[in-house]
């Protein structure tokens, strides 16, 4: 066992050196320290405006270099901040984790901009996502505590998150981005710690009130500007740091990314969620499991909740990628995978090999012993955390958080013995998790917590996430489908008003229980990586055959993803066991696709498409004010086949979720199994495109021509008859 670094001292003083020189670097080319004169001026200037009743607007941007670059956009009043857009560059661009300047998704601001009858001039401030200065020096200390070994790293120009070529175009956004917008010189951007901004955004928008007693705030990451795991705690709006650990690989992101590249076969930032499904298929028994204790020694469990890896067994603190392990580690593991062999079919772990690959049960009793460790990992940090604050509150952020099943078993961990024995009093952990805990959220977490410590409220808590972008015009949409001539298309209808919006619902939900695969594109697209409602694909949770239908033909994807169900409250509740622990503000936390909830015994019968292989489901729950359409759909939905429950899955096909006309026209193209697109105008227009030319497979047709049919005799059924 070896833990912490072995040279700390030297360590340090590169941190110290490197993060000087790289805030008087960055103080020329127009990034300014919160603690700089500059910061602190801005932000009286703009206290006195709050304080004065002004509206302010302030922007959050995620510049290049860092994954999920993107923009957004919020107003102010000493209430609090109010979220317009956030605006993510990859669905802008079609670059999945886009790491460039984020071009398109500033001029999709400056159209919100224009629409709302401002300017880019009315921005009070640009706040960025990162401490670069602080970033800079934390990945000196990282080779330098290491040395010689770690002298490796400095040669990855693209490690996973980083882009080399693109954290250079970082030194010089501010004059990039004054060059777009058309100004003067130079955009004075002021620089805000990442985890305060995952940490304060996350709280915020949470429905836990922190008048009474402490809320925790837990920042789980694959690594912030200055280390991994940052706790907080916030009591009557004031949010303070208690820990950070100040290591990059002291990660329980990075554990579990080297784990599920390497023996799953991709690459990072998309082999988490993989990982995490194909431990469904594993033995989740650490009784049983033979690979669990020793992949448990991989990390050390230390006093004060710390998480540290043990660096005599990983070696991914000098060789993330081509030697991550040590011979130890082989013996128990096999050899990882090397990064020529990632997305290789013959190298990726798929369940469909169960039956003539003998090595895939070890390999998914791999992924479940990953799965397992690292949701002890999570508790410890945890435990120390609520027995630190006294909190049975938790907001849980930070890119780990995406991890839903360890979620849920925290709150089944947290229950109210453990409270009482650890607290002494009758209660459980109450859990929440915003819809964008990784990296998108923190555009948005700079301009909130700016706002915050200017001196303004913290705001409505969030109940939805459907602010990436804006809603296409109808113009847009035509204009897109004329361009498309293999693409059959007519509008259909409309959302405006009730029994237009209820006629398209009914339409979708009886087309979807015949056997239809759809996709709906309405409005602004969601923020953070989970579809919602308003760029999904829906299909009917009651067929079995569903979920192999839809990641062969329509998705193209591997039969260890699982499929969501998105549902009614009612629905939800009938079906899934959901948490008292998440029941704050009506079960908001189940808005998100966050959490899973462990299946009903009826669920599996009722609804066998969305039950995975260990018996849960990683449940959305729908509300009628914050997406009338999609509610609509589910209650037409329940009567068609009986429960108000969707398949619902993300509108994209190997890239990300499909943002404007042509890339739903596109998505449709890609997607031989996708029977209908259906795009929703600002207006309340809808067109429905489908495959046209020899593709056309008349399905769609018929079925519309079946729902006017019977919606006409329906109709001729209750008319009042008339007198001869």
């Amino acid at each position: 066992m070896r833990v912490g670094p072995r040279y700390p001292r030297l360590g340090r003083a590169g941190f110290r050196a490197a993060r000087w020189l790289g805030a008087k670097l960055l103080a020329a080319a127009g990034y300014h320290g919160l603690d700089s004169p500059f910061a602190k001026e801005r932000l009286r200037e703009i206290g006195d405006r709050l304080r004065r009743g002004d509206a302010v607007l302030l922007a959050g941007l995620g510049a290049p270099g860092t994954h999920n670059s993107g923009v957004a956009l919020i107003e102010v009043t000493q209430a609090g901040p109010r979220l317009i857009v956030n605006n993510e560059e990859e669905r802008f661009s079609g670059i999945k984790h886009a790491t460039q300047y984020p071009r398109l998704s500033i001029e999709a601001m400056r159209e919100t901009l224009r629409r709302m009858g401002r300017d880019v001039g009315d921005i009070a401030a640009w706040l960025t996502t990162w401490d670069y200065p602080a970033l800079a020096g934390t990945l000196i200390r990282t080779v330098l505590e290491e040395a010689p070994g770690s002298l490796k790293l400095l040669r990855t120009t693209s490690a996973a998150g980083f882009d080399g070529h693109h954290l250079e175009q970082m030194t010089r956004t501010p004059k990039i981005l004054g060059r777009q917008l058309g100004l003067d010189g130079r955009v004075p951007l002021i620089l805000l710690p990442h985890h305060d901004n995952h940490a304060w955004f996350s709280f915020a928008a949470s429905p836990f009130d922190d008048t009474t007693e402490p809320v925790a705030i837990a920042v789980l990451d694959g690594t912030g500007d200055r280390g991994s795991v940052s706790l907080y705690a916030s009591l009557n709006g004031r949010m303070r740091q208690l820990a950070c650990n100040d290591s990059v690989f002291d990660s329980l992101g990075a554990f579990y990314s080297v784990i599920a590249s390497t023996q799953g076969g991709w690459t990072w930032l998309s082999c988490e969620g993989r990982y995490m499904g194909a431990a469904a298929w594993g033995d989740m028994n650490r009784a049983t499991n033979r690979y669990y204790r020793g992949l448990r020694e991989v990390l050390h469990f230390g006093e004060g909740g710390a998480i540290q890896l043990n660096r005599a067994l990983g070696y991914w603190y000098r060789d993330p990628f081509e030697r991550p392990y040590s011979p130890q580690l082989i013996e128990l593991l096999g050899p990882p995978l090397q990064p020529e062999q990632l997305w290789n079919p013959d190298a990726m772990l798929r369940v469909e090999d169960i039956q003539h690959r003998p090595d895939t049960q070890d390999r998914l009793d791999k992924a479940a012993a990953c799965q397992m460790v690292f949701e002890d990992a999570m508790i410890h940090v945890v435990d120390h955390l609520l027995r630190t604050t006294g909190a049975h509150r938790l907001v849980l952020t930070g890119g780990v958080a995406l991890n839903a099943v360890g979620n849920m078993r925290m709150l089944e961990h947290f229950d109210r013995a453990w409270f009482r024995a650890a607290q002494g009093r009758d209660t459980t952990l109450h859990l929440w998790v915003p819809p964008m805990p990784g990296d998108p959220g923190v555009t948005v977490g700079a301009a909130w917590r700016f706002a915050n410590l200017a001196g303004a409220g913290r705001g409505e808590p969030l109940s939805h996430a459907f602010y990436c972008g804006e809603a296409p015009s109808g113009g847009a949409i035509a204009e897109a489908l004329t361009a498309a001539p293999d693409i059959a298309s007519q509008p259909i209808g409309e959302i405006a008003t009730v029994a237009g919006r209820d006629a398209i619902a009914d339409l979708m939900a009886f087309m979807v229980a015949d056997g239809a695969v759809i996709a709906l594109d309405q409005g602004p697209a969601e923020t953070g990586p989970r579809a919602l409602g308003h760029r999904s694909i829906f299909a009917n949770p009651c067929d079995p055959l569903v979920r192999e239908r839809l990641n062969e033909r329509v998705k193209y994807r591997e039969a260890i993803r699982p499929l969501a169900p998105m549902a009614t409250r009612e629905a939800a509740l009938d079906l899934f066991e959901l948490q008292e622990g998440a029941s704050d503000a009506d079960y908001n936390a189940y808005n998100y696709m966050v959490l899973t909830a462990r299946a009903k015994p009826q669920a599996q019968a009722k609804v066998p498409a969305v039950v995975h292989a260990d018996g849960t489901g990683r449940i959305q729950i729908v509300r009628e004010a914050d997406d009338p359409l999609t509610y609509a759909y589910l209650k037409a939905l329940g009567r068609h086949v009986g429960v108000e429950l969707s398949v619902n899955t993300s509108f994209n096909v190997a890239g990300p979720i499909a943002q404007t006309p042509q890339q739903a026209i596109e998505t449709l193209r890609k997607s031989r199994g996708l029977d209908v697109v259906l795009m929703v105008a600002d207006s309340g227009e809808v067109f429905a495109a489908w495959h046209g030319g020899e593709r056309d497979s008349g399905r769609f047709t018929g079925w519309l021509a079946a729902w006017r049919a019977a919606r006409s005799e329906t109709t001729m059924a209750f008319a009042p008859s008339s007198r001869s």
